[in-house]
């Protein structure tokens, strides 16, 4: 686990200023650090850098960037390979110097060539060059657990875990892609290809790129909706083969995940998953697993005595901390430290105050993270249901709702449910709801209101895919290329395709790495996403049971009594403190004059929607309770600027 940069690149970067683009990503990486230069062709040279956070083979053997024997090849990665001992056997004649997993890499590629990526199981992000072809990879895992950015600019490129490595290179012009933020306030994260910043992309979950002479392909070479494709065609008949399948493979998914050379433990909330992959490792380890929990003064939110009893029934060494509204709201101001990206999923507090419980322990933790996606368990699963049963009847309510009323429609006169699923047109977006106030708005911090309502029609407003303005549609008008009638599995494989990878994923990769934990989720092995597309949907979905199979497998091991209970989530009482603690700099990110001068937000509009927010937590363009989550993901926006504004030249 660790953080890579590096750069292929004719303008001159010198050792030194790559060695402060690699010192950004410490945290990644306290243990050990290389830099290496190379010579390329036609005027190019390779810089390759790593910091790295030792995990297996602790030796100086482990140290990268790592090449082969003759030099040809060199690579700096970041992540686990999970199969590594597989693969160590099946390329055994290669001759492996460290019991790291870096060294399959290497011998992989020489073997394989390009496709050593379909070999290799586990999370990772690559970079990787060939000296005789002058080809230089990045290649990011499946499903996106670690993350790898790149700058494209004049045939040269720049890349890094973070991107603060990229934003400390020299030229580095920081130019914001103003397109993408109404997306961002509304989905309150940025999924890849896309970045907050012009010419700086994300590499795609299971794609390779290949940069060569200032020219770039692409290749995906693992896809959810060809992977789903494939395995969906033959489902398991039978629930009891399924369940022990898919136990088998949970099992060895967390066995893998186990081999370490520093100590290693789990995050226990007393949910399903979480409960699962901990009474795994329990079951695989000779001593009680070391497992940690937050619990909160609010009763809404803890969850605590419920991972205390599931720790006690699995006798596992258990930690848990109690922590107060204060102690969250102390690490807001840090968020853009870690999250060098503007995020604004609240759940990021809490989960960083785990990770640093949990760092005092152990350097590796297990999660359940990717269970609600692949086996159903989400609530919007239950509505998207719902909805499609309603959509017949929405489709006739949607043509008489077209008749004038007054001033406006007599849809807009309905109840808001009744809106929402008789506007729902778009075969794109169908499973993806939100009323047309609220989508507007989003838009509107940018191009202000008057300007949005002159051009856009009220189908555009439900859908999302505001073509005419140069924006990104806040919603993802992709729905049809998954080829599924089913609107549960279609928002499942949506989910997988941008909030897994985009979200949860990203909301715990920077906050473990900020205290230089590595997260491990057996969930999310290939092996076990692949097979789970294998399992009938009514195995997953039964009779209105989210995550039926999951939780029959946890049954198994753990009584129903200390399991079954509603989902509390992470949150923070984000509103709270806008009205409260954090009104004032609210405020001041809010003022016209500083939008102004700014220049990236519709000032008169964005002002006065904070204003209402503020004031009235209703009416003017601020309708409704959940309008906190757009002020939230404008602070967050706000707050990041102001961290890292000083980068524009």
């Amino acid at each position: 686990m660790c953080g890579i940069c590096g750069y292929i690149s004719r303008n001159r970067i010198t050792e030194d200023e790559l060695r402060a683009m690699n010192d950004t990503m410490i945290h990644r990486g306290p243990d050990d650090n290389g830099v290496e230069l190379y010579p390329g062709k036609n005027g190019y040279t390779i810089g390759f850098a790593q910091r790295r956070l030792s995990i297996l083979d602790l030796s100086p053997l482990g140290h990268q960037p790592m090449s082969t024997e003759d030099g040809r090849i060199s690579v700096v990665f970041n992540g686990e390979i999970y199969n590594f001992l597989e693969l160590k056997e099946e390329l055994k004649g290669y001759p492996f110097k460290s019991t790291c997993d870096t060294e399959v890499i290497l011998a992989g590629y020489l073997k394989w060539g390009a496709d050593f990526a379909d070999h290799i199981h586990g999370m990772f992000a690559i970079a990787l060059y060939d000296r005789e072809t002058e080809d230089i990879y990045l290649v990011r895992d499946r499903i996106g657990k670690k993350p790898l950015y790149y700058w494209l600019e004049d045939e040269n490129i720049v890349f890094g875990s973070e991107l603060k490595p990229i934003m400390k290179c020299p030229g580095f012009n920081a130019d914001i892609r103003k397109s993408i933020i109404p997306r961002y306030l509304y989905q309150q994260y940025i999924n890849a290809p896309e970045s907050i910043f012009e010419n700086v992309w994300q590499v795609e979950p299971g794609q390779m790129i290949v940069f060569n002479n200032g020219k770039l392909t692409k290749k995906k070479y693992w896809d959810v909706k060809k992977a789903y494709k494939e395995r969906s065609a033959s489902q398991i008949s039978s629930y009891e083969e399924a369940k022990e399948g898919l136990k088998s493979r949970l099992k060895k998914s967390v066995a893998d995940r186990m081999i370490a050379d520093v100590p290693l433990g789990a995050f226990l909330s007393g949910g399903y998953d979480s409960s699962l992959i901990t009474a795994f490792a329990q079951e695989n380890s000779d001593s009680p697993v070391k497992t940690f929990s937050i619990g909160f003064n609010v009763p809404e939110y803890n969850e605590a005595e419920f991972a205390k009893r599931v720790a006690k029934h699995l006798g596992t060494d258990h930690t848990e901390l109690y922590i107060d509204e204060s102690e969250m709201l102390d690490l807001v101001e840090s968020i853009p430290d870690y999250y060098d990206e503007p995020f604004a999923d609240e759940s990021e507090i809490p989960t960083m105050l785990v990770c640093k419980l949990a760092r005092e322990k152990v350097t590796v933790a297990l999660s359940g993270d990717g269970g609600d996606e692949f086996f159903c368990g989400y609530n919007i699963y239950e509505n998207v249901a719902q909805a499609q049963k309603l959509d017949m009847a929405g489709g006739i309510v949607n043509g008489i709702g077209q008749i004038p009323m007054g001033d406006s429609k007599l849809l807009n006169k309905l109840p808001f449910r009744v809106q929402v699923v008789a506007g729902n047109r778009d075969p794109e977006t169908k499973t993806q709801f939100s009323s047309p106030s609220y989508i507007l708005s989003a838009h509107a911090f940018i191009t202000g209101k008057e300007a949005m309502d002159e051009r856009l029609t009220y189908e555009q407003y439900m859908s999302g895919a505001f073509g005419p303005t140069g924006l990104f549609p806040c919603k993802y008008p992709i729905e049809s290329s998954y080829e599924v009638a089913d609107w549960q599995i279609r928002r499942m494989l949506l989910d997988m395709d941008t909030y897994l990878p985009g979200d949860i994923l990203v909301k715990m990769d920077r906050a473990s790495m900020k205290y230089s934990l590595e997260c491990r989720c057996p969930i999310m092995d290939t092996e076990v996403m692949e097979y789970s597309f294998s399992i009938p949907h009514n195995f997953k979905f039964a009779d209105g049971d989210k995550k039926h199979i999951l939780k029959d497998i946890a049954y198994d091991y753990i009584p129903r009594d200390l399991l079954d209970r509603p989902k509390k989530g992470f949150g923070c009482p984000t509103d709270t403190w806008l009205r409260g603690p954090l009104r004032d700099k609210l405020i001041d990110y809010s003022d016209v004059n500083f939008l102004k001068n700014q220049g990236i937000f519709d000032a008169d509009y964005t002002s006065r929607f904070i204003r209402n927010y503020l004031e009235k937590g209703d009416g003017g363009p601020a309708t409704g309770a959940n309008y906190s989550k757009l002020s939230w993901s404008f602070f967050n926006f706000q707050q990041w600027y102001e961290r890292y504004r000083w980068q524009k030249r």
